[in-house]
């Protein structure tokens, strides 16, 4: 009897259990440490059992799997060259006095009761302008974290919020990549499909920035001495100046002219780099340490403010702890883990596993509401499978494209869906770049802010919502609009 290259459903979950399983008691033994090399191991484990479940029992060539992951790690060379920049962004950034003075103005300016609000509305504003979730929380995102933390919200909900609004933007802007492949893989004018996302999204964040200010209104301020120390602790440290604010104000004329995201974030590096030598020298001396003098001093300072980690003190634990910063070799685990995500994601790929369990869901498409319901439930399933938003994003696409055809529904349906499914769900997993990313540059563990982040949990609920009210949904004349 011959044997069958495509293995059950059962077969096909089971190196996604053990990887859950695994990172279950990794998180829960390691804590925080976690990602310094445990998740990693976990992963490439979980890859090892898709290899062996592939070539033992259904004959798949190594070849296969060597290829598919391959492909994996190069479609995100982008993605990690832009994660070693915004390490070192956030070192300059903070080092040169920006964020500080941000945080400094920012806590005099936003009310505390408005916060939650504020920052999600703001990131939305910059996100659609950038195209861009992982720009947005890596520059005004972090400066929103410390005003936060100095008005008292913890950093769930800051991040919550932070995360929120920049993923809205990342969803609609058409300068988003996410939103251009999720129109091109199924066909679909990007503003048709623009405009169709509205129809789901903007109750998402209506409902998302209700809960927000409620929380916001709620929450009881710190008090001002609090916010004094702040202030107080930060101008002494920092050479608190608006010139800073050129720095982001010239980032943000750069998105505008929609200059790419890799050259935006290494000019907006290299221009905060001079204005650290320019403001905070004595910063730039303090990170070099004894040993060296004069413009060797500095440069060693802003060498090590862009590769390494800085701890200034400031006498004020909490604020030391707030302008400390990683650097390009604090984005290495996020580097390390990603490349290990993208092996068991190409392994699950060329071992026919990810068909055979997409193919459950695909059973369920015969109503409208079923079949909108089968494609978030893959979609998301995809993003913890396949570790990454494109990939989930091209194979959710795909799978579904003539089914939907089918049924005689548009494609403007299909793509709505996917990235309501997909690119908003992306952020809330731990081992998916977008997860694996935002944890790292906010320094706020990916299950620590996923309760708060009301945006990306209400948008795939919004999408079955929609499909069961049949709101705008419309199927080709000739087929039959009984549900």
């Amino acid at each position: 009897m011959k044997e069958s290259r495509f293995p059950s459903p059962v077969v096909s979950l089971l190196p996604v259990l053990m990887l859950v399983v695994m990172l279950f008691f990794t998180i829960r033994i390691f804590g925080s440490d976690a990602l310094s090399g445990g998740s990693q191991v976990c992963l490439l484990v979980a890859t090892a059992v898709c290899v062996l479940i592939g070539m033992s029992g259904f004959r798949r060539p190594w070849k296969d799997f060597e290829r598919a992951v391959t492909n994996n790690i190069s479609g995100v060379g982008t993605a990690l060259v832009i994660l070693l920049i915004i390490g070192a962004l956030s070192g300059a950034w903070m080092v040169s006095g920006v964020v500080p003075t941000l945080i400094y103005y920012g806590i005099q300016v936003i009310h505390p009761h408005l916060f939650l609000v504020s920052t999600c509305v703001i990131c939305a504003v910059v996100s659609v302008m950038t195209g861009s979730s992982w720009t947005t929380i890596a520059t005004i995102g972090i400066a929103l974290m410390g005003i936060g933390k100095a008005q008292g919200f913890s950093e769930g909900w800051i991040a919550g919020a932070i995360i929120s609004g920049a993923y809205f933007g990342d969803k609609v802007s058409p300068l988003s990549d996410t939103t251009v492949m999720a129109s091109s893989v199924t066909d679909t004018p990007l503003f048709t499909h623009i405009r169709y996302l509205m129809i789901t999204t903007v109750p998402s964040l209506v409902l998302s920035l209700i809960i927000f200010t409620v929380a916001g209104l709620s929450h009881q301020a710190a008090d001002t001495g609090h916010i004094a120390e702040y202030t107080r602790v930060l101008s002494g440290k920092f050479h608190i100046s608006c010139w800073l604010l050129i720095v982001p104000a010239v980032t943000a004329v750069m998105i505008a002219r929609k200059v790419p995201s890799v050259i935006t974030l290494f000019a907006s590096t290299a221009l905060a780099s001079v204005f650290a030598v320019i403001f905070q020298p004595g910063l730039l001396l303090e990170i070099a340490g004894q040993g060296v003098d004069g413009t060797a001093a500095l440069f060693k300072g802003g060498m090590e403010m862009l590769y390494g980690g800085t701890r200034l003190e400031t006498g004020h634990a909490e604020i030391n702890e707030l302008i400390s910063t990683r650097g390009m070799s604090g984005m290495m685990n996020t580097v390390w883990l990603i490349i290990c995500a993208m092996c068991f994601g190409g392994a699950m790929t060329a071992g026919g596993m990810l068909d055979s369990i997409t193919s459950v869901f695909v059973r369920f498409t015969k109503k409208r509401a079923g079949m909108v319901s089968s494609t978030v439930a893959s979609g998301l399933f995809l993003n913890l499978a396949t570790a990454d938003q494109y990939i989930s994003i091209i194979l959710t696409g795909k799978m579904f494209k003539d089914i939907y055809a089918a049924n005689g529904y548009e494609s403007r349906l299909l793509s709505r869906t996917t990235e309501d499914a997909v690119t908003v769900t992306s952020p809330l997993i731990p081992w998916n770049t977008c997860g694996m990313t935002q944890a790292t540059i906010l320094s706020v563990p990916t299950l620590v802010y996923l309760p708060y982040s009301f945006f990306n949990i209400i948008s795939p609920l919004m999408s079955i919502t929609i499909a069961l009210l049949g709101y705008k949904i419309k199927r080709q004349p000739h087929f039959s609009t009984k549900d």
